[in-house]
């Protein structure tokens, strides 16, 4: 279940408001605490989980039970480390075995060439590398005392489950959303923002991502032989732009949506393609991932604290595991190396992480653009032909299918997009519409009920279109 499908928008979601508000009703009578209320959302997020993964909601609540037990243990017990350990390897074998058992017996069965060998196809739990950090996460801080083990697993469950903020992130700590899993108050402010943030996301999916996305289709569909530079430009230029707006949506909408039950998730974008270099690019993209890589991984592996050398190794490690954990292929291991390599020379050369120069913001999105194309590639074969026709240009002609979708819709909307590229640094407009009193903000939230209405009508006589993180 995604959140621009019509059973999310007209059934779903209104049903559980509608449970959820009794539920408020209900704890109020009862004059202390969330019971009823955490209860109904756990309820409606293990609901909205098996929609889509069916049986596979076994393997989140193995994630959860895990991390419920060894939380108690490593606070109660002096099995601390070993407890730790236990819930970390069963959580990463988890991930390992559902994320990457086909992309290593492709390989094995490619370089060993096994006569009569059979391999049954492992079915990716959607949401996987999502929940499974956030369950990492909650054993880690409670080992590093920063956070205090749950006594009832239904709470666990909760904050792995929560269904906002499950399938694709952000990726939320539990020290976050501790005190307001425990207490927390719903005012009419936070409905009204919760709704703009949720609207503004939808819109942002619905009428930006999905559009540019059937340009990037029928881009990276062209075959080899049929290649031009302007179609790989093309290419590059309208997934760039695809990607951004469709996770940001997703984050967007989950914001929007854990606002309207009172719970406050970490804003998850700034503003990326601004940034004046990739070490800038990324305290501004997928923020949370980046912030769970180095509290988790970069730091405890020793970040800069040990010399140049052992500096330039823990980057490399964080962003061939970023890479990694984005999916199970070359392409996303070569992605991560790719900014690995960057963020390295720009140590070595002592680039400042941020400035105000045109050049520098410019020469920054070349590079983020020239490794989303390898992301996006299907092999590293289409990326190594795509990239060929950018170093060595050939005809500036498109190919029919292209052409086919450039739309005067798909060029207004691209023009759109592109025009995001000249607001001001730190300007989030999802934010801004949210929570600013101004004027102009005011005029924003009053055209997105029109656009919203739009949205609508295009979900209600559109195909469905998933969210592009849902496959990481």
């Amino acid at each position: 279940m995604v959140f621009s499908a019509p059973i999310f928008l007209f059934v779903f979601l209104p049903l559980t408001l509608l449970v959820w508000g009794v539920a408020v009703g209900a704890d109020r009578l009862r004059g202390q605490g969330q019971l009823f209320q955490n209860t109904a959302l756990l309820v409606n997020s293990l609901v909205f989980y098996a929609f889509g993964a069916g049986v596979l909601l076994g393997i989140m609540a193995t994630a959860i039970g895990v991390s419920a037990i060894a939380a108690l243990v490593i606070e109660k017990t002096s099995f601390r480390r070993s407890a730790l350990g236990v819930a970390v390897v069963v959580q990463l074998g988890l991930l390992a075995w559902y994320k990457y058992a086909n992309f290593f017996a492709a390989q094995y069965q490619a370089v060993v060439e096994p006569k009569d060998w059979q391999w049954t196809t492992v079915v990716l739990p959607i949401g996987i590398s999502f929940f499974v950090f956030q369950a990492i996460s909650y054993c880690i801080d409670v080992y590093r005392g920063t956070s205090k083990a749950l006594r009832n697993p239904l709470d666990v469950a909760l904050y792995v489950a929560l269904f906002p903020q499950l399938i694709a992130g952000p990726i939320v700590r539990y020290q976050d959303v501790a005190a307001q899993m425990r207490d927390r108050t719903v005012t009419i402010d936070d409905v009204t923002a919760g709704l703009v943030r949720f609207l503004y996301g939808l819109c942002k999916k619905v009428l930006i991502a999905d559009t540019i996305g059937a340009v990037v289709d029928a881009s990276f569909a062209v075959h080899s032989r049929d290649l031009t530079t302007a179609s790989v430009v093309v290419a590059a230029v309208a997934y760039v732009f695809q990607i951004y707006f469709d996770f940001s949506a997703y984050s967007d909408m989950a914001i929007g949506l854990g606002r309207l039950f009172g719970f406050r998730f970490p804003e998850n974008f700034r503003r990326p393609y601004s940034s004046s270099s990739i070490t800038d690019f990324w305290r501004r993209w997928h923020i949370t991932l980046s912030n769970w890589f180095r509290d988790y991984v970069y730091i405890p592996l020793g970040g800069s604290r040990h010399g140049p050398g052992r500096t330039y190794a823990h980057l490399w490690i964080v962003f061939l595991l970023s890479g990694l954990w984005h999916g199970a292929n070359w392409t996303f291991i070569i992605w991560g190396a790719f900014h690995g390599a960057l963020l390295t020379l720009e140590r070595i050369f002592n680039v400042p992480v941020a400035g105000s120069g045109v050049w520098r913001r410019g020469l920054t999105f070349v590079l983020v653009t020239l490794g989303f194309l390898i992301f996006r590639a299907e092999s590293v074969y289409q990326a190594k032909e795509m990239l060929g026709h950018i170093v060595s240009p050939t005809t500036w002609t498109l190919p029919f299918r292209v052409i086919d979708q450039l739309t005067h819709r798909a060029l207004i909307i691209g023009a759109l997009a592109a025009l995001s590229l000249s607001l001001p640094r730190e300007f989030v407009t999802g934010r801004w519409l949210e929570s600013s009193t101004s004027t102009a903000a005011t005029l924003g939230r009053l055209a997105l009920i029109p656009i919203s209405v739009l949205t609508l009508g295009v979900i209600a006589s559109s195909n469905f279109s998933p969210f592009l993180y849902f496959q990481f």
